[in-house]
């Protein structure tokens, strides 16, 4: 029992970069115990391989075992995917990517972006478009100013590089960070969409709509996207018939746009 839970807790990191080890022990046994349960796998291994064919399960296993806050480099093994596999054969004989971040809350997304790309080329040659339906939301990204927690996840030479300190509990995004980034208001379900998008990141957001606007979104996503883009779901997001809207899958929880 022991054993297998322990590999569960080892696939679930590995696939879907949540790391249940930073939950109490007990306690999360005790949970996805029942959630295994109410499905009748007999095993740990055997619930592993519902939800990673299930949606429905999938979904409602993350939903019990993730917290939904916003900071940067959330879900950092992802991240790290699409910096050093992704990016590369991204951009490789580009000169300008194009990118959205949408649904972007308070801007800790945006950012993280303009950070990784900061890597690959001058952020004078990157352009993000940073949308929210909540205006509230868009003017605290603007600003700019983060507490200590949000941080965590920022590599000590990224957060020395484009963070400085404001007061006792807030850090502020260097202006060279903002410059290529445009925050505006827009609402997924209802807006249009522009178009001709390296890269579009959608992540912890899909988990809350229907199955009919998710395939919608898929769709147009799709649409904004120039052949051979990225989209970047979030660790609750797998699409699992990504053909079926114009995908292959690149890697786990990204989305390569199939050429015309």
């Amino acid at each position: 029992m022991v054993e297998d839970y322990n590999w569960f807790v080892g696939r679930v990191h590995e696939t879907y970069g949540v790391d249940l080890s930073d939950y109490k022990e007990n306690q999360m046994k005790r949970r996805l115990t029942a959630l295994r349960d109410q499905l009748g796998c007999k095993d740990f291994h055997s619930y592993f391989d519902r939800i990673s064919t299930e949606s429905s399960a999938l979904n409602t296993f993350l939903a019990r075992v993730t917290i939904n806050v916003s900071s940067f480099y959330r879900n950092a093994s992802r991240w790290k995917v699409l910096e050093t596999r992704v990016l590369p054969r991204l951009i490789s004989g580009g000169t300008k990517l194009n990118v959205w971040s949408a649904a972007c809350s308070t801007g800790e997304e945006p950012y993280t972006l303009a950070m990784v790309l900061s890597g690959f080329m001058p952020l004078s040659d990157v352009s993000i478009l940073a949308t929210d339906m909540d205006e509230q939301v868009l003017r605290k990204a603007e600003v700019g100013c983060y507490s200590e927690n949000s941080l965590q996840e920022v590599p000590l030479s990224v957060k020395n590089r484009f963070f400085r300190k404001k007061d006792s509990l807030r850090w502020e995004v260097d202006e060279s960070l903002k410059e290529p980034i445009r925050f505006q208001k827009h609402n997924l379900l209802a807006d249009t969409f522009s178009n001709h998008f390296d890269l579009i990141v959608c992540r912890n957001v899909l988990i809350y709509f229907t199955n009919e606007a998710k395939e919608r979104l898929y769709r147009k996503f799709n649409e904004a996207l120039k052949p051979g883009g990225i989209l970047f779901v979030g660790s609750t997001e797998q699409i699992f018939y990504p053909e079926r809207y114009g995908f292959s899958a690149e890697e786990t929880f990204f989305y390569r746009k199939l050429e015309e």
